[in-house]
C-alpha cells in the first residue's frame, strides 16, 4: 500500500525508538501536515487485563473538560412525561416501540448515543443484536439507562465519552480535534487516563497499563510514556 505524501511527512517527525510524554506527542501532532478536514485525535490504551472475565472488565464514562469537538446526536427511548422531558432537554430523536422496525428493518442509525428509561429496556432489548455490535446498546454503567434523561442528554451533549475494552483488551476513543491545540487536548487526555487508571479491576494482576498511543484519524501512532 502506497503511503500518502502527507502521512510519509508525518512519520518522519516521529522517533520510533522512543516513547514521548503527552506534551511532546501533542506538539508533534501540531507540527504534522494538515488534512482538508479537522481530524479527530484518538487514544489507544492496551491494558494488562482479560476482558473475557467479568471481574476484569474496564468500562465507564467521563465528561471531557473541552468536549470532543463532535456534536453527538442522541436517541431517547421514553414515553409520556419522560418523552416530553427528553425533547425539552434537546434529544435529537425520541420514541418507543414504533422505532423498532425503522432500526431493525430499515437500518436507521442517524444517532451516536442511545438513552432509555428503565421501563423501556424490554423494548430496547429486542434491538440488542442490532445495537450491541455497534456499541449503541444503553447500559446503566454508562449512565444511558436512567430516569434522569435531562442529565444524561446534557452530559452527552457537553462531551461525555464512554471507554470500554475491545476483545483485544484495548480501549480506543477520540478525545478531541486537532484544532483544539495541545493544551486543551492534554486536559482531555489527563481526565481520560485518570479515569482508566482509577477503573483498574481488583482482579487485574501485573502491569495494568501495557501501552499508550495517540494518533490523528489519518496519521501515524505516537507512543506515550505512562
Amino acid at each position: 500500500m502506497k503511503l500518502s505524501k502527507r502521512y510519509a511527512e508525518s512519520v518522519k517527525l516521529i522517533d520510533k525508538t522512543k516513547n514521548y510524554n503527552i506534551k511532546e506527542a501533542l506538539e508533534l501532532i501540531e507540527k504534522m501536515p494538515k488534512t482538508k478536514f479537522d481530524e479527530t485525535v484518538e487514544l489507544h490504551v492496551k491494558l494488562g487485563v482479560d476482558s473475557k472475565h467479568a471481574d476484569q472488565q474496564v468500562r465507564g464514562t467521563v465528561v471531557l473538560p473541552n468536549g470532543t469537538g463532535k456534536t453527538q446526536r442522541v436517541l431517547v427511548f421514553a414515553k409520556g412525561p419522560k418523552a416530553e422531558e427528553a425533547q425539552k432537554a434537546g434529544a435529537d430523536f425520541v420514541g418507543a416501540e414504533e422505532l423498532i422496525p425503522k432500526i431493525q428493518n430499515d437500518g436507521w442509525f442517524d444517532y451516536d448515543v442511545v438513552v432509555a428509561t428503565p421501563d423501556m429496556m424490554g423494548v430496547v432489548g429486542r434491538l440488542g443484536k442490532v445495537l450491541g455490535p455497534k456499541g449503541l446498546m444503553p447500559n446503566p454503567k454508562s449512565g444511558t439507562v436512567t430516569m434522569d434523561v435531562t442529565k444524561a442528554i446534557n452530559e452527552i451533549k457537553s462531551g461525555k465519552v464512554e471507554y470500554r475494552l475491545d476483545k483485544n483488551n484495548i480501549i480506543h476513543l477520540g478525545f478531541g480535534k486537532v484544532s483544539f491545540g495541545a493544551e486543551k487536548l492534554q486536559e482531555n487526555y489527563d481526565v481520560i487516563m485518570n479515569a482508566i487508571i482509577k477503573a483498574k479491576p481488583a482482579a487485574a494482576k501485573g502491569q495494568y497499563v501495557r501501552s499508550v498511543a495517540i494518533a490523528t484519524s489519518m496519521g501515524p501512532s505516537i507512543f506515550i510514556n505512562e
